[in-house]
């Protein structure tokens, strides 16, 4: 049964990898650390990844970007020192890093101790991340995140339902797990009035203005994966009939009002979106046909109202199926919305070494995003650009609230 359990990660789709890597202190990881501020010495081969690229206001030194990755470490929805470690261990010299999913309000909540940027006490809790990041010459993005009907109520002020696109229930074989407990059901979420919908919109423009307080260069509009905009966007979670469904302009309205008011906010070249358009996660999804129909047109609608963005940000079809942890055959293309948009195109779908190389190589992507072996591979620029091994990540500790599986993955200097 595919599941949204966090304390947990399924194991299920793991790929084999190199023998386990012995962990250490944290502490030997962070002084192991400084290692990566070297300059990095690149094989011929690795050459693509490792060429400067401008990306809106960010001047990146190479291709490899971390992708946002939630990992449950912000107890009470604040940023933890801890999140400084990790993050920190990560940078590297103009090299980019784009947060984990952060909720834009507190309706926006449907995971356990994921972070917020709506407070005052949520942006000072980001600061010394940021500043973790910018000390080691790194770039950093936040993530603005609603997760729409993805929740529960007990995640929701007052115990409310979660709010979607419409009345529409997450089907069977997701389930949800909440502070007290669980797995349950996804309840049938209310369907957002259009008169709430501004105060949506404003949410997320407050959220960006906040990042750029708390330091972040910029954000990335989370538009993928099921969740609030997405929910909007996809045919099988919009039944709408007024201005916010029925037509493909019209369903895109919210994420386009969206992306308005946070370029407005804080600068179109600041500002990203990722998008997943053969995603079927969390019951939400388009036929082929259609999302390669709907898609190459919302690239020409985005850049019409909103010109000067920073980048689009794509899912490879190998990890858009019901559950995202698991990697299938390549039956679709990016192809399509790459060619119909003028924007640098970020590339995410567990990617490794010679499959990355071979992305920017080809000219299918712009810059490849790296999620998985970033987690257990703090240093991973330098080993792809020397072509050493990649250590293997544990799923088990992907969600589990500690050091373990979090600060504690050696640099390549302590793993050899």
């Amino acid at each position: 049964m595919r599941s949204t359990q966090l304390p947990t990660a399924p194991r299920s789709g793991a790929r084999a990898g190199p023998a386990p890597v012995s962990r250490v202190h944290t502490v030997r990881v962070r002084a192991a650390v400084a290692v990566q501020q070297q300059p990095l010495q690149v094989k011929e081969d690795a050459q693509p990844l490792f060429t400067p690229i401008k990306l809106g206001d960010l001047e990146l030194q190479h291709r490899v970007i971390m992708a946002p990755l939630t990992r449950c470490r912000a107890p009470n929805n604040v940023p933890a020192p801890i999140m400084a470690t990790y993050y920190g261990q990560r940078a590297s010299e103009g090299g980019l890093i784009i947060s984990e999913a952060t909720a834009i309000c507190p309706e926006a909540h449907g995971y356990p101790q994921v972070p917020g940027i709506y407070t005052a006490e949520q942006v000072e809790g980001w600061k010394p991340v940021v500043q973790a990041v910018k000390a080691k010459g790194g770039l950093f993005l936040c993530q603005l995140w609603h997760v729409g009907r993805a929740s529960h109520p007990d995640y929701q002020p007052g115990n409310a339902l979660p709010v979607s696109s419409s009345a529409v229930p997450i089907g069977e074989g997701f389930e949800v797990y909440t502070p007290k407990g669980g797995p349950f059901k996804y309840p049938t979420p209310r369907a957002l009035d259009a008169s709430e919908i501004p105060a949506i919109v404003q949410a997320y423009a407050d959220a960006a203005r906040n990042a750029v307080a708390a330091g972040f260069d910029g954000v990335e509009v989370h538009g993928a994966n099921g969740y609030l905009l997405d929910q909007f966007w996809k045919d099988s979670t919009n039944s709408r009939t007024d201005g916010y469904g029925g037509s493909d302009e019209n369903k895109a309205r919210l994420l386009l009002e969206v992306m308005e008011a946070v370029a407005a906010a804080i600068g179109p070249a600041r500002v990203g979106l990722r998008l997943s358009p053969y995603n079927s996660f969390l019951d939400a999804c388009d036929s082929v046909e259609r999302a390669v129909e709907k898609n190459v047109w919302l690239m020409k609608a985005l850049e019409a109202r909103v010109p000067g963005l920073a980048y689009m940000h794509m899912v490879e079809p190998r990890l858009a199926g019901g559950n995202a942890e698991v990697e299938g055959p390549i039956d679709h293309s990016l192809e399509p919305f790459r060619q119909a948009s003028s924007l640098p195109f970020l590339a995410a779908g567990g990617f490794k070494r010679d499959d990355g190389i071979a992305a920017v190589k080809d000219g299918k992507a712009d810059a490849v995003v790296y999620g998985r072996y970033f987690i257990s591979n703090p240093d991973l620029p330098k080993r792809l650009a020397v072509g050493a091994e990649l250590a293997p990540y544990d799923r088990d500790s992907f969600y589990s609230f500690g050091e373990q599986g979090y600060t504690d993955y050696p640099c390549m200097q302590e793993s050899s």
